[in-house]
């Protein structure tokens, strides 16, 4: 059968963010071969710079966007349910300003956001008398009335790669650092053309579909890759954010309502810091290595400071970073009202091999959209398994009735060695496959080296053999925020520790190759 050719795919997925990595997963599960292919890092684009939140996007009512808030509602559930340890509840304190929204409009925006989708977990909104209330203490005395309301953070970075994971262990291979050169359809398959990064050897493989998950690159992996036209535009929006030292006490985020009717989030993170974003604003530039603006910076920092008692002052931020959403162009004007919606571009003429394109989305509904995209494949795939993901947990996530607190308790319990901030990240990291990165130690040093931060060699080797990190930054700033935490010396360490395991790693393949020589007598 020619399914059993080596190099013959059901799908190519382009792109390892999170809608390509979530396509992969579902289609992966329904019994397909599947090929993800991804030229830098797993996220290392938009998904990884997110404001950090599951949520059903209180503000897109106001653009009617009735059926996304409800979806990503319903989705908000279902992942809290499937991934309780890097995804958790979150109370939003809003304060009200008379002369941005009117209050019955804020209540009316609640009301629906309570009620569009059922609510297991999280609590409704509620009125505060913010003089009189513990979460009215950050704030400036002018604000008296507010409402508070639910949501969930998430770490985005590792919702991707603990996606790709469960991908891989349903059956797909993850080809980080892959560049997808070109595709060309023949008969009823694609021809196409990869090269690793690392290394630059090409592989030439088929296909029988290709999904173009690229983000800020779909229009030109669609036009110049492909050979495929389209009438459907990609609008790149950049979003930018700001790590400051922590700005108030307490586990509650705000959402802040500027004169403009933006909205920016401060939200408690990693513990010590306050995460502060974002912002919108049209970009058309090559979406490479992207800053914050200075501009972006004082339009951050003068919306906490309308807010908040604390103000952001230069030597207060830590961090800041940029990404670009690649949206659906829906024809708005203004940044801050285009779809956050997904639209897809099936390219499939009688008799040739389809492509589909993802255009828009947002990593709330990441995995609502995986299982429409393999709907609008299914009739190429007569096959196809029927959908499965939308009660299944993702790698690490079946902690018993999602208790997190119970669950880290019985970690210390178990690894009393463990101090209790490591304790925590790493039970946040890897919920219940963390045995997998402490083995069987029995003290801290049975984890080898601390490189800082409670950062050790158990858990970079993990790391490397099991989430495809290659270097210090996919460590301390993808597959965790420790880049947060560990000082300069230490990032300089895990440098050189990944060389020296590298170089390890290539005499290994030598020898083994070597050792596997046919005997020739001499």
């Amino acid at each position: 059968m020619e399914r059993q050719v080596p190099d013959l795919y059901d799908i190519i997925v382009i792109g390892g963010g999170i809608n390509g990595c979530g396509i992969a997963r579902d289609a992966a599960g329904r019994g397909l071969r599947i090929l993800l292919v991804e030229q830098g890092d797993l996220a290392q684009g938009t998904s990884s710079a997110s404001t950090k939140l599951i949520h059903g996007g209180l503000r897109y009512l106001e653009q009617f966007e009735f059926r996304l808030v409800r979806e990503a509602l319903q989705e908000r559930e279902r992942l809290l349910k499937a991934a309780p340890h890097i995804i958790w509840p979150l109370r939003f304190v809003l304060p009200h300003d008379q002369g941005v929204r009117p209050a019955w409009l804020v209540r009316l925006g609640l009301f629906l956001y309570d009620h569009l989708a059922s609510r297991e977990r999280l609590p409704g909104c509620a009125t505060l008398r913010l003089h009189e209330h513990p979460y009215g203490k950050a704030l400036q005395p002018r604000f008296r009335t507010g409402f508070a309301y639910s949501d969930c953070a998430v770490d985005d970075s590792r919702l991707v790669v603990l996606t790709a994971m469960d991908a891989r262990e349903r059956g797909a291979e993850i080809a980080p650092r892959t560049r997808f050169v070109r595709a060309r359809r023949r008969s009823d398959l694609w021809d196409v053309v990869l090269e690793d990064v690392n290394s630059g050897p090409r592989r030439e493989l088929r296909a029988r579909a290709l999904v173009n998950a690229t983000g800020p690159w779909v229009a030109e992996v669609l036009g110049s890759r492909l050979g495929v036209a389209s009438s459907k535009k990609v609008r790149l929006i950049k979003g930018s954010h700001l790590v400051t030292r922590r700005l108030y006490k307490g586990d509650h985020a705000y959402i802040l309502q500027n004169p403009d009717k933006r909205i920016v989030f401060t939200i408690p993170y990693q513990r010590d810091f306050t995460l502060i974003g974002t912002t919108d604003i049209p970009y058309q530039e090559e979406p490479h290595d992207l800053r914050i603006s200075e501009e972006e910076t004082a339009y951050l920092c003068d919306s906490v400071g309308r807010h908040l008692r604390a103000s952001v002052r230069q030597e207060d931020i830590v961090w800041s970073y940029a990404g670009v959403r690649p949206l659906f162009d829906d024809g708005s004007i203004t940044a801050s009202v285009v779809t956050r919606d997904y639209v897809f571009d099936l390219d499939a003429a009688s008799g040739t091999p389809p492509a589909l394109s993802v255009f828009g989305g947002k990593i709330t509904t990441f995995r609502r959209l995986a299982e429409h995209a393999l709907d609008e494949l299914a009739r190429f795939f007569p096959e196809l398994k029927p959908a499965w993901t939308q009660g299944a947990a993702l790698p690490g996530g079946n902690i018993p009735r999602a208790d997190f607190t119970t669950f880290l308790a019985d970690l210390m319990a178990r690894k009393p060695f463990l101090e209790v901030p490591t304790a925590w990240r790493l039970a946040r990291a890897y919920g219940t496959r963390v045995d997998a990165v402490l083995g069987n130690a029995q003290s801290e040093n049975d984890l080898g080296h601390d490189f800082g931060a409670g950062l050790r060699e158990a858990e970079i080797n993990y790391l490397m053999q099991a989430e495809w990190a290659e270097t210090a930054e996919d460590i301390l700033w993808r597959r965790s925020k420790l880049g947060l935490h560990v000082p300069p010396s230490g990032v300089l360490e895990v440098e050189r520790y990944l060389a020296g395991q590298r170089r390890a790693g290539a005499v290994a393949a030598r020898e083994t190759s070597v050792g596997n020589m046919p005997c020739r007598d001499m």
